[in-house]
């Protein structure tokens, strides 16, 4: 499973015809009147529901022809001319027929917007629907399809429980599988259940992890950000309160960058009750591959870091050194201004680098430009004024 990369933002697969699927088909647009439907998501509970329970469907799902069409969602008489029409409204027993009939490609568009307006009734009365319209067995590209609609419905526990309904086979039914399980476990803040989706999904090569990628959120533009499983199962670990083995699985990645310094600062610090030779032969490892990407933040997070070690470590005053160097090579003052200052001896230096400190709002500093704060609220309208002198003793 070298290179890995694992990209399954599974919604595409949802979203498309289940043939297709597998090779991410084009998202359909959302049904006619779904907004409609959404706007009564919370009206159906003012009055009692003529809902009964939804007959199950077995088989392949209907296609989106099996929607009644848009004529049967009308807009009322008397529309304004030039206006748009406003929004129809279907009542309890046409969203109950609509759902019944509906496939999941036209579940999917649905449950999104009836998430979006928050329709919370209706909502339920779909993920109640997608529990029931697939029993079980039906082939993997209809359980993956179905587990992820009910994600779009924010229902990941019931999305967990349609795919314990297939035992997949090894290899690449299984990978998609077990990938899926985990957005599901990450979803219901499964921390157990989603580390062990990643556990057998490195097949005991946890270094390998490093190259899977997982989807993590989609950007406005569509696009998708993904973050190393490393990374992930790592964090899953941790929330699990393993922080030893967290930090040791950090430990396996073999990248010789700055993301790879900033897993190994990661590590550093869920490994804290290391011994300090231990931990300085870290930051060692951790400032040479910062060092390397010339993420110079990072280098000096690490130095003070390494600084803060016992002082019996001959890497904690190394590392007081290698700061006061960093900073005169990124002419940071401050910075060090704020080593020189613990040191007695150095007085001289830090009365210099304290006299070339300026306020930001002084002239050249970055908030020069910006209007100065008003009195606060509490201040009085008048103030009186300050007298410039002592008031004069009269006679008696």
């Amino acid at each position: 499973m070298s290179a890995l990369l694992i990209v399954l933002w599974l919604p595409a697969l949802s979203q498309a015809p289940l043939a297709a699927r597998a090779a991410g088909g084009a998202r359909p647009a959302a049904p006619a009147g779904a907004s409609a439907i959404a706007q009564t998501g919370s009206s159906s509970q003012s009055g009692p529901s003529p809902l009964s329970p939804l007959p199950a469907q077995s088989g392949t799902p209907a296609g989106p022809t099996s929607l009644p069409p848009p004529a049967a969602i009308v807009s009322p008489a008397g529309t304004a001319p030039g206006l748009p029409a406003p929004a129809p409204v279907l009542s309890d027993v046409a969203f109950n027929k609509l759902i019944a009939a509906a496939s999941l490609e036209t579940l999917d568009p649905l449950c999104r917007q009836l998430a979006e307006d928050k329709a919370t009734a209706r909502l339920r009365l779909v993920r109640q629907r997608l529990l029931t319209m697939l029993p079980a067995p039906q082939p993997l590209a209809v359980v993956l399809a179905n587990a992820d609609v009910l994600l779009s419905c924010q229902a990941p526990d019931g999305a967990l429980q349609v795919l314990d309904r297939y035992g997949p086979a090894p290899g690449a039914e299984q990978v998609q599988w077990l990938t899926l399980q985990w957005r599901a476990a990450n979803a219901a803040l499964d921390h157990s259940r989603a580390a062990l989706a990643l556990e057998r999904l490195a097949a005991e090569r946890y270094g390998q992890l490093e190259s899977l990628a997982l989807p993590i959120q989609r950007r406005s533009d569509g696009s998708v950000i993904t973050r190393s499983a490393l990374e992930v199962m790592a964090d899953h670990l941790e929330s699990l309160g393993q922080r030893r083995t967290a930090g040791q699985l950090l430990l396996l990645s073999r990248q010789n960058d700055a993301t790879a310094a900033t897993r190994l600062q990661q590590a550093i610090r869920l490994l804290a009750d290391l011994p300090p030779q231990e931990l300085d032969a870290l930051l060692e490892r951790a400032l040479e591959q910062a060092a390397a990407a010339g993420a110079w933040g990072l280098v000096s997070e690490l130095l003070t870091t390494q600084a803060a070690l016992p002082a019996s470590v001959s890497g904690s005053q190394r590392a007081v050194e290698r700061q006061l160097r960093l900073t005169r090579r990124l002419d940071d003052a401050y910075g060090e201004w704020r080593l020189r200052r613990q040191d007695p001896g150095a007085a001289a230096r830090s009365l210099e680098l304290e006299q070339k400190l300026r306020s930001p709002r002084a002239p050249g500093g970055h908030a020069a430009d910006l209007p100065k704060p008003g009195p606060g609220p509490d201040a009085p309208a008048n103030p009186a004024p300050v007298p410039t002198s002592a008031p004069s003793k009269s006679s008696p």
